[in-house]
Order: structure tokens, then sequence, then C-alpha cells
């Protein structure tokens, strides 16, 4: 196991969900393990019981040891008490950013969580985590959100299937190169208002749902669902905007993906 962060023992106390998930015995790929910190909670979710499940699928595939900051305040406005320290992410090799706070608008505590990844510190970014943090500017500006994430969302479709399909050109990419196209179940399709990435990602997933809006009209979205970004100009950011529901975030195609996309982002 590896060692504790000072501040996670007393976020113990304070939201009763710092917990640890050991590493599963996987054969490969073997290495020293990873040391990642899952920040997960907000709103609209079931992150109780997705922290459970991402940490143990992605330790069966990849040596990770975890340390996970659980939230269990289900509002827009709160901020993850682990981002109370200036020195939040010390000691990890990756965080994982699955929490759900769009209305933390401080700029102030933005810089915070942005600082350790401004400075080289890889990170994993999953549905909501792309929603967050809307600060002064957005959603036309290049927030410091945004430039994080590499591309914009704002909204998203109804709770329909998405068939995900891999970019041709990405085809080859460490992330994706050997994964099959596929369907998931009813999904939330996030929507690429801007049409495009920013200069320093790259697109690695497409989403396509169709549906019928209130007038009865067939309806056919297509976006940007997984995507690699350069932050600052040194740390590897993975994303997917894929994850909403408890069957998706189990299934073993979308924990092949943000496996992947954690190697990736650690350089493995």
């Amino acid at each position: 196991m590896s060692r504790v962060h000072p501040l996670l023992i007393i976020l113990v106390l304070l939201v009763g969900g710092v917990v640890r998930a050991s590493r599963a015995e996987a054969p490969a790929p073997r290495g020293k393990p990873i040391r990642a910190l899952l920040v997960i909670g907000g709103c609209c979710h079931d992150y109780g019981k997705q922290k459970d499940i991402l940490t143990r699928g992605i330790s069966e595939r990849a040596p990770v040891e975890w340390t996970v900051a659980y939230d269990p305040d289900t509002s827009t406005r709160h901020v993850n008490p682990v981002y109370e320290s200036a020195d939040w992410a010390k000691g990890f090799d990756v965080v994982v950013h699955d929490e759900c706070s769009a209305d933390v608008k401080d700029l102030e505590v933005i810089d915070r969580i942005l600082k350790p990844h401004r400075a080289g510190l890889p990170s994993v970014l999953l549905h909501c985590g792309m929603h967050s943090y809307r600060s002064e500017g957005y959603p036309t500006a290049v927030t410091p959100w945004f430039a994080f994430t590499g591309l914009q969302t704002t909204g998203h479709g109804p709770q329909q299937p998405i068939t995900v399909t891999y970019t041709n050109t990405n085809r080859e990419h460490p992330i994706t190169r050997g994964l099959a196209d596929w369907t998931t179940v009813n999904e939330e399709l996030y929507n690429n208002p801007t049409g495009k990435l920013l200069e320093t990602a790259r697109p690695l997933a497409r989403g396509r749902q169709s549906y019928r809006d209130a007038h009865g009209k067939e309806v056919t979205e297509d976006c940007i669902v997984a995507w690699t970004n350069t932050y600052a100009g040194k740390a590897r950011v993975f994303a997917t905007t894929l994850g909403h529901n408890n069957e998706t975030v189990g299934d073993p195609r979308y924990l092949d993906l943000v496996t992947r996309g954690l190697l990736w982002a650690v350089g493995r």
C-alpha cells in the first residue's frame, strides 16, 4: 500500500469518504505501482458506488494504488475538502477528476486545483468533470478549466444509447489501439458547442446518438467523446465525457478505455 497523504487522514473526519482500494493482482502491465488520487463527488451521479466500480475495475487491469477523496455533498457549489490544502496533490502520479461542481467559480480555488497540473501532474477527466468550475467567461471564453480539459461542453441530450466509434486517424494511438467500436446503454451525450478541440488537444473517439425531440422530429447528434490534451505545455490529460450511469462505468469496454487513458497519461 502507498503512503497515506496527511490531509486525507483529516478528510476521514470531514467527509467520511476517504478510502483506499488495494491493487488487484493483475498480470500486466507490470512495474512500480501508480499512485492515483480519485477526486469524486457532487451533483447528479451515483458517486458512492462509482468510486468503487472505477477503482476496482482499473486496478484489475493495471498496477494502480488508489486514494479516494469522496465528497458525499450532492450540490454543485460544494468544494471537495481535498482541495483545502495547497499541497493537495503531493505524492501522487496522476489525479482522476470525477467531480460535478459546475457552480464552483472562485478563481482562487480553481487555480489551486490546476496548479499541480500546470507543473506537469498528469490527469484523467471523467464525465461531469468536464462540466465543472464554470468561472467568469463561460461558455464563450477559454476559461481556466476549459484550457485544462481541452474541449468545451455545456450540456447533454436525453438518456439514449451512444454508438462509440474510435476515429480512423487515431486507431494506432496507444490508448485506442485494438479497441473495438461499441454501443452504450442509455447514456448522456455531452455536446461540443464550439465544434472543435483546442489546438493542444486531439480526438480519440466520437459518439453518435439518435432520438426524437419534443416535436417528434428525429434528431441525430455526433460529438467527440474521448480525447487527449497537453496542458500548460507539459501535463498529459486524458478525457472522456462517457460515464453517467453505473452500468456504463462498470462496462469492461469503458474500463479498458479509461485504464489505457490513465496509463498513457503517466507515460506507461
